[in-house]
């Protein structure tokens, strides 16, 4: 076996899963055990104690993201590896803020993936190019232009993200809508978009979760 490291592996696609658990057993490593959705991820993830585990980040019961949460409430040793078709920044950023191990696309060759588990075990996080270049080019802008807003202008975008409008955000925060229209201009003017009618909601709309 390749530096004794065991892998548990899940996806809920019985012919990919199949697949990618051949591929791993022609590369020799040790595999303890497969799922087909998140909960049973979670169960033998918790029951093994693999030394990584490679998951699908949408499955049924829990996401890949959430058995990762789980999983780390357990205090486990187990690496991560989100093994997806996800490129778009929301999913991203969430793979950041978790902090996960590695990140790898599907359509990319199967030795991204065997380097991928090299790099972990020895210590070393390792996620695709195109991970890296949307972590760079997208999310961290996004981010950055997020710490030029105040507190309560992050708040108002929160809500204008959630369809609130001026009148409803004025009286959430108890102040009147004109107020709430001069925070939208200078949160327009802030993150540099152009003046067009609701700019402002589609923008929040798309980068919710970079609201914090």
């Amino acid at each position: 076996m390749i530096n004794n490291i065991t892998l548990v592996v899940a996806d809920d696609h019985p012919l990919l899963l199949s697949g990618l658990v051949g591929q791993l057993k022609d590369y020799n490593y040790d595999i303890l055990a497969t799922a087909e959705h998140g909960a049973k991820a979670l169960e033998l993830i918790i029951d093994l104690k693999p030394s990584i585990a490679i998951l699908d980040e949408e499955m049924p019961f829990l996401t890949g993201f959430e058995v990762i949460k789980k999983g780390r409430e357990q205090s486990l040793d187990t690496k991560f590896i989100i093994l997806t078709s996800h490129k778009e920044k929301s999913f991203i950023y969430k793979a950041q803020k978790l902090n996960i191990s590695g990140y790898i696309i599907k359509d990319e060759p199967f030795e991204e993936l065997h380097n991928c588990i090299q790099s972990v075990s020895n210590g070393v996080p390792y996620f695709s190019a195109v991970f890296n270049s949307v972590l760079e080019n997208e999310v961290s802008p996004q981010l950055q232009k997020m710490k030029l807003l105040s507190p309560s202008e992050r708040t108002i975008v929160r809500l204008v993200g959630q369809g609130k409008s001026s009148k409803d955000i004025g009286e959430f925060l108890s102040v009147s809508p004109r107020t709430i229209e001069k925070h939208r201009s200078n949160i327009i003017a802030k993150l540099g978009l152009i003046k067009e009618k609701d700019i402002l909601t589609i923008w929040a709309k798309e980068n919710l979760e970079f609201v914090i």
